[in-house]
């Protein structure tokens, strides 16, 4: 007998509210390493050019606001949000290293 979706995600509610697991959630820094030499190339932004496609779910809002922003600075905008990711990448990876 199969269990519509509904009832499935109502058993699950239920399920978790007895088992209140967000007791076991421990809220502590996540420790996450880089290869130094990774780490070095990336803030100074010679990394080598390999590229490879990602799927991401935007806003179309969004997406408008890119395209426009992208076209005022006359790049694609798939670069645009290239260089906001590398940008914001290396301002984690200088902050993470105080």
């Amino acid at each position: 007998m199969a269990i519509s979706r509904k009832k499935l995600r109502e058993n699950l509610a239920e399920y978790y509210d007895r088992r209140g697991v967000l007791a076991e959630v421990v809220e502590k820094p996540v420790e996450f390493a880089l290869d130094e030499e990774l780490r070095r190339q990336i803030l100074k932004g010679n990394r080598a050019r390999r590229l490879q496609n990602i799927s991401i779910k935007l806003d179309p809002a969004q997406i408008q606001a890119l395209r426009k922003i992208a076209t005022m600075r006359s790049i694609p905008y798939q670069t645009l949000i290239r260089q906001w990711l590398a940008e914001g990448i290396r301002r984690e990876l200088r902050v993470g290293s105080r």
